[in-house]
């Protein structure tokens, strides 16, 4: 049987900031995926993650199905709506009403899609994250895909050792979408010298060089200008399905122990370390810290089972104590070098006009003629 997941992610407003939805916010969006899409949707979890909701949907409709994605893009429309009846801050901030004049993918909301032949025994994860951009996610998926330091499986298992196709996005490449899709692991370090640098080149999706099947779908899309807005660049939500010619759930969940360093945090002009985190938690310090929590799924024939909150577990609660301590060592340097992003990467922000307008008080030292 052919199933779509299709995960929509959008900030509808917080409470007292940036910090988290309200209850009646995520009740809006859920009685009317519930109540209103049932003709169209197969099976729907909703959550959220700092200030973010995310609708994961299941259904047979494909890929890209405007019904759908016009249904799920009212259902958070329904949610902003109540933010804005609260008075909640930054209401319906990332839904622009010209959004779906063509596809809706980089006018709002964060949407990663799969649509695949579901396996006996189908299981998934849906990560997502918040206060960051979709850039964050690259090492995890490089190293759950690309290194058997963590993927133990390149090494054990034959279905895997064929390694797998990254497919990277030129992020600030406006124009359209740009591309290029490279091999694992005789481009390993192509991959690597791109995925480095995740301000620009972000993992938009990952196949099995075994199957041809696609494990990966990542919320990446081009950055756009809507309304004045520069949209594409935070809220990233990803969709992974594991197990059997994909890496398990226990190799792509390792790397987030490591707690990398990504951009982000507050105005999203900082640097912080990625800390894992249970579903449904706000955030806090700093409008922060940059955010990651998932959940695990099987479905069979569209359905879903009840999720399993892979981040819910003592191990965790280790690791993010010291993810913790590196964002505030990282945090003491204030605005100064690595703690803030480069002025390139600030560009929506007063800081460039700052600079231009002290760039007319610099004045030239010629030498003294001899």
């Amino acid at each position: 049987m052919q199933t779509t997941i299709s995960a929509f992610r959008a900030n509808l407003g917080g409470i007292g900031g940036h910090l988290q939805p309200s209850p009646q916010v995520c009740s809006a969006v859920s009685d009317y995926v519930r109540n209103e899409l049932k003709p169209l949707l197969s099976d729907a979890d909703i959550s959220f993650t700092g200030d973010d909701i995310t609708i994961v949907a299941t259904h047979t409709q494909g890929c890209n199905d405007r019904a759908v994605h016009e249904g799920l893009m009212e259902a958070l429309r329904c949610g902003a709506r109540q933010a804005a009846e609260e008075g909640l801050y930054g209401a319906g901030q990332n839904l622009h009403h010209d959004a779906l004049a063509g596809a809706v993918k980089g006018l709002g909301p964060g949407i990663a899609e799969l649509c695949f032949e579901e396996r006996p025994n189908e299981s998934f994860l849906v990560l997502t994250a918040d206060k960051t951009r979709p850039g964050a996610f690259n090492l995890p998926l490089y190293l759950a895909f690309a290194d058997p330091m963590f993927c133990s499986g390149l090494l054990l298992s034959k279905k895997l050792h064929q390694g797998f196709r990254f497919v990277i996005m030129d992020v600030p490449h406006a124009t359209h979408d740009r591309v290029v899709s490279l091999e694992a692991p005789e481009d390993l370090y192509d991959i690597a010298a791109l995925l480095r640098n995740l301000e620009r080149f972000a993992v938009e999706a990952i196949i099995s060089r075994t199957t041809g099947d696609q494990s990966v779908a990542v919320s990446t899309a081009r950055l756009h200008n809507v309304a004045g807005f520069v949209t594409g660049k935070d809220d990233p939500v990803v969709i992974i399905r594991v197990q059997d010619h994909f890496p398990s759930t226990g190799e792509v969940l390792a790397p987030y122990a490591i707690g990398p360093f990504v951009p982000g945090f507050l105005r999203g002009s900082h640097a912080g370390a990625l800390l894992p985190v249970r579903r449904n938690t706000g955030v806090s310090f700093f409008d922060g810290p940059p955010l990651v929590s998932g959940a695990a799924f099987c479905v069979k024939q569209a359905r879903l089972t009840d999720a399993v909150d892979v981040f819910d577990h003592p191990f965790w609660d280790h690791a993010a104590h010291q993810i913790s301590e590196k964002t505030l060592s990282i945090r003491r340097q204030g605005f100064f070098g690595n703690a803030m992003l480069a002025l390139d990467e600030l560009s929506q922000s007063d800081i460039i006009n700052i600079v231009r307008e002290l760039d007319d008080r610099f004045v030239t030292r010629k030498p003294k003629a001899s």
